[in-house]
């Protein structure tokens, strides 16, 4: 496995700060969400330029951080035309830039059926599913043109929120540039957690193949709410998810979500000494 974290959780600087924090406390490799980590200047679409592009790429070799996945997480299923149009060409923007950072995947989740991107009974409905697929296409398109990897990571609050549904996605755009970060947690509701081993174990048979990134974090039911924190912090076994990395996915990029600056590399190793068959 190769070990990162995302950028944004570590302590607040600038994002060389941050890299030098990253490779001080071990991680190989980094999710890069521009707007949460880049304060100092624009990371609109036109800053997406090839030098911007040359200057983080040997940013990041200085420090022998790779960029696992350049995050773009918005919501592809936007009902305003005008909003999801900019939406999508965020994406665009996105996938170019990848294609210039030497970065091979752009990431997403899937969305809600609103402006506020919130949960609403309606997000897990077929007609929801349509609504995303259609809007995603271009993107994937777009993905296929630049030779960058899109992937989607199921979430079970938004509308690919279960592994058979991703499996459809994946189906249904059939394009070789279409792939899965799997995110054990995210696929977790109060309801299903009590059988979550079954739940990973069912992600793993039917998006495996798929997958090409893991991201890591653990969690614990709170009242009504799954709260997910750093890897080794919750509830969480994981010997189904490590089992099936170590066998089946060598050198394969894993980052940790939710630590802090103070657990993250503790989290790190967590995961590295975890004693798997």
């Amino acid at each position: 496995m190769q070990i990162g974290i995302r950028l944004h959780d570590i302590a607040p600087g600038t994002i060389e700060e941050r890299l030098k924090i990253a490779q001080e406390q071990g991680f190989s490799c980094a999710h890069l969400a521009l707007t949460k980590t880049v304060k100092e200047h624009s990371v609109e679409d036109s800053a997406l330029t090839p030098g911007y592009a040359t200057y983080l790429r040997k940013l990041f070799a200085k420090y022998d951080v790779d960029i696992a996945v350049l995050g773009c997480y918005l919501n592809l299923a936007h009902p305003d035309p005008v909003e999801l149009k900019k939406i999508q060409e965020r994406y665009f923007a996105h996938l170019r830039f990848a294609s210039m950072l030497g970065c091979s995947v752009v990431g997403t989740e899937t969305g809600a059926p609103n402006a506020e991107y919130r949960f609403v009974p309606e997000s897990h409905t077929e007609e929801s599913l349509q609504i995303f697929i259609k809007n995603f296409r271009p993107v994937v398109e777009c993905a296929e043109k630049f030779g960058v990897i899109m992937a989607i990571e199921p979430v079970w609050s938004h509308i690919v929120y279960d592994s058979k549904q991703a499996l459809r996605v994946l189906k249904e755009i059939n394009s070789p540039n279409l792939r899965i970060i799997l995110d054990p947690v995210n696929l977790l509701s109060v309801e299903n957690s009590v059988r979550y081993d079954e739940v990973i174990t069912e992600a793993i048979k039917d998006l495996g193949e798929y997958t090409d990134v893991v991201h890591m974090k653990d969690f614990v039911i709170e009242g009504d709410k799954v709260v997910s924190g750093a890897p080794g912090s919750g509830t969480m076994k994981y010997d189904t998810i490590l089992n099936f990395v170590k066998k089946e996915k060598p050198f394969i990029q894993m980052t940790i979500e939710d630590s802090t600056p103070d657990n993250a590399e503790w989290s790190r190793k967590f995961l590295e000494e975890y004693p798997c068959i």
